[in-house]
């Protein structure tokens, strides 16, 4: 594997020259769902009730009331369905980009599968935005290093970098051998932007967001993105998605305790813990966070 590459951006009107932050969203319903794949078949997906437009206001309007854009990684079975979701992130000037078509893992639907869902998911985003999809992140961080043909397969289609892989231990996903900065892959062709974490101890700790960030209390939270900023000096990744600020959202009854639990934990606080985050730290879109390593010649 490459060298990690520089992180390129710092936001000069900022008094004390803070290093921006990449503030990413991967625009999904509640039962797109890993933790519900085993319960819910994506074939009744269209009989439930979609929450991901509402929620999604709410996330657009939260990132407006403090200035921020970012990275709207977004779903192209959402897109389809719901495509002024697509048109409202566009025009308040975030960053589309794709989420792939229907949630499906890179590692168990296999290449030519893996080829068929983001083209249909890049065409999809791109029809009704009308703007140019770059970046990519996969459904549950599943591409890895088991999933080198992957790379390949984004750069063929169109893609210029991914943001799918987290380099920590977990029972769903993780490489935790994997570069912790940005890197090129491969061929090159691509650009990787790995999930942010700390190294404590020799062992990499999650900061990006997700469950992580709805478990800890926030002050814990925020310290461990503000030692990696500090220790590092680079660049990190936030994600969040719109069903973690809806505490109201229906509640899958035959899913597992643990599934439950990752799932539906301190929902009520998350939008809360958000506006904080938002305020405490510089966040952009990843394409202008990550500019030089996106655009650097392979």
């Amino acid at each position: 594997m490459s060298a990690p590459l520089p992180s390129p951006l710092v936001h000069a009107q900022v008094a004390h020259a803070q290093v921006a932050h990449a503030m990413t969203v991967d625009v999904e319903d509640y039962f797109h769902v890993q933790a519900f794949a085993g319960v819910i078949d994506p074939a009744n997906w269209d009989s439930l009730p979609r929450r991901v437009e509402a929620n999604t206001d709410r996330i657009l309007a939260l990132l407006d009331a403090k200035g921020v854009k970012a990275t709207m990684f977004t779903l192209g079975w959402v897109a389809e369905r719901h495509p002024q979701i697509v048109r409202r992130i566009v025009a308040a000037g975030h960053e589309l980009a794709s989420h792939g078509y229907g949630h499906q893992r890179v590692d168990v639907i296999g290449p030519e599968a893996f080829r068929a869902d983001i083209s249909r998911a890049r065409a999809l985003l791109e029809d009704i935005g009308g703007v140019a999809v770059r970046g990519y992140r996969a459904p549950t961080f599943s591409i890895g290093p088991h999933t080198p043909w992957a790379y390949d397969i984004l750069a063929e289609t169109g893609h210029a970098y991914s943001s799918s892989l987290y380099p920590v231990r977990h029972d769903l996903y993780g490489a935790p051998d994997a570069p912790r900065f940005p890197y090129r892959p491969g061929d090159g062709r691509i650009c990787e932007l790995p999930m942010s974490t700390v190294d404590l101890f020799g062992q990499n700790l999650p900061v990006s967001g997700g469950g992580y960030f709805r478990l800890l209390p926030y002050a814990l939270y925020r310290f461990g993105f503000s030692r990696f900023a500090a220790s590092t000096g680079q660049s990190g990744i936030f994600y969040t998605h719109p069903w973690e600020i809806d505490p109201g959202q229906p509640r899958i009854a035959n899913a597992s305790r643990l599934s439950k639990f990752r799932h539906y934990l301190n929902l009520h606080r998350c939008a809360g813990r958000l506006q904080s985050l938002l305020a405490d730290f510089v966040w952009d879109r990843v394409d202008r966070v990550y500019a030089g390593a996106i655009d650097r010649t392979a």
